[in-house]
């Protein structure tokens, strides 16, 4: 059987596969600690009362037909408020775009800016952008970041990618670290972007920003979250923001999404969504319309959902550096933001019990399943060396309990190893 190069060509996701290999093990009775999917148990994460709620209501109200094609007037002016009073940032709702969740709307965004072979830059590790860059046809500018720098680029290692660049794809925090960016770090890219496009004639595609910030609100402590059109105004019509309420909120499956920026792009993302028909579901829509206005339970809900996953954050990061002031081969970095902790578990070329040496950190990943029944997502899914030993753990599948009952397991795993 023949299909596209594209399609046959394409790598499945490896957190999907990771995380469908513990679900198995765990369907079977088996106890793991599953810190691989980017996802929320609802037993221990539910979604806010007051949108589950007006989810129901929106069903027996009726709202089962198609929505607009944007989405819901209501929800989009809701959104524009939103933006408007916490963050300052100034769209009309003509200028926000509602699909499921947020893939649908950076595919959109891939897809209306990017011709095949046009240059696409974004840091490694980063979550999913190689794929977005298969599907479009895009050429893939990586950026190696480094852990001195919590794997956030820099203005230096972002510089020699831009010249003939369509598209910089950034994210903060960042899928899969929980760093952020810093102000100071944020404004020299900007910076470079603005500089970029003034040497670009008028015959020349511009370089725009596609700004990932749908964990804007799960920030720990002082950190701040910065945005480039807050910081250089004069951004505004070069910058797609991707955002929704799937993380913040614990509402991955309510897949409520939304995209904003230049009106032009927009448009066009609106026109691709619309053939491929990608839309939240309207009663999800009405409901979130309703919900996000009410700023007293939108505060009181992810205030105390920020502070568990905190807790969760914590007691991993504390736990492992318990682990690394006793001599084990392990480092953490302190969780800013998001729902992960960057691990790093330097014990590759050791040998298990079976007599496997660990060659990569696939290979490594499969013994702590197997040996500490802790799952985690190595950083080659997103993009590093399959030898780099760095590792994403997501905790937003998992109860507190199981991930402090984990930890005594992995240092078992690792005193094991020879």
């Amino acid at each position: 059987m023949q299909v596209s190069k594209m399609a046959g060509s394409l790598i499945g996701s490896e957190i999907i596969k990771i995380g469908n290999e513990v679900n198995d093990m765990i369907r079977k009775g088996e106890q793991i600690c599953n810190l691989t999917i980017g996802d929320f148990d609802s037993g221990i994460f539910p979604i806010p009362q007051e949108l589950e709620a007006g989810i129901t209501a929106a069903y027996q109200a009726g709202n089962t037909n198609y929505p607009p094609a944007n989405g819901v007037l209501d929800l989009r002016q809701s959104v524009s408020q939103f933006l408007a009073d916490r963050l300052g940032l100034q769209y009309s709702p003509n200028d926000i775009l509602v699909a499921g969740g947020s893939r649908p709307l950076i595919y959109a965004t891939y897809m209306a800016l990017i011709d095949p072979g046009d240059k696409v830059v974004f840091p490694v590790p980063s979550w999913n952008n190689n794929h977005y860059c298969h599907l479009s046809g895009a050429q893939q500018g990586l950026v190696e970041t480094r852990p001195e720098n919590n794997f956030m680029p820099t203005a230096a290692e972002v510089a020699p990618h831009l010249a003939g660049a369509t598209l910089l794809a950034l994210c903060s925090p960042l899928n899969p670290t929980g760093t952020v960016f810093s102000r100071a770090d944020l404004e020299e890219i900007c910076d470079l972007v603005i500089a970029e496009n003034q040497r670009r004639g008028p015959d020349e595609k511009p370089l725009y920003i596609m700004y990932d910030q749908i964990y804007w609100l799960l920030t720990f402590g002082d950190t701040e979250h910065f945005d480039p059109v807050n910081l250089r105004p004069e951004l505004r019509e070069y910058v797609i923001y991707i955002d929704g309420i799937s993380k913040a909120l614990a509402a991955t499956g309510v897949r409520v999404g939304y995209a904003f920026g230049p009106s032009l792009i927009i448009d066009k993302m609106k026109a691709i969504l619309g053939h491929i028909g990608a839309w939240a579901p309207k009663a999800e829509q009405v409901a979130t319309a309703h919900y996000l206005p009410q700023q007293a339970q939108v505060d009181g809900f992810v205030s105390g959902f920020r502070d568990k996953i905190q807790a969760s954050l914590d007691a991993l990061y504390h736990g492992l550096q318990a682990l690394q002031q006793q001599g084990y081969p392990v480092q953490a970095v302190e969780p800013m933001g998001a729902i992960y902790l960057t691990i790093k578990l330097d014990v590759l070329g050791k040998t298990t019990p079976a007599g496997q040496t660990l060659r990569t950190t696939q290979e490594l990943t499969s013994y702590l399943i197997g040996e500490a029944r802790l799952a985690l997502v190595p950083f080659s899914a997103f993009g590093t060396a399959p030898t780099a030993p760095w590792f994403r753990a997501s905790v937003g599948g998992a109860s507190l309990e199981s991930i402090q009952a984990a930890l005594p397991r992995l240092k078992a795993a690792l005193d094991a190893l020879q």
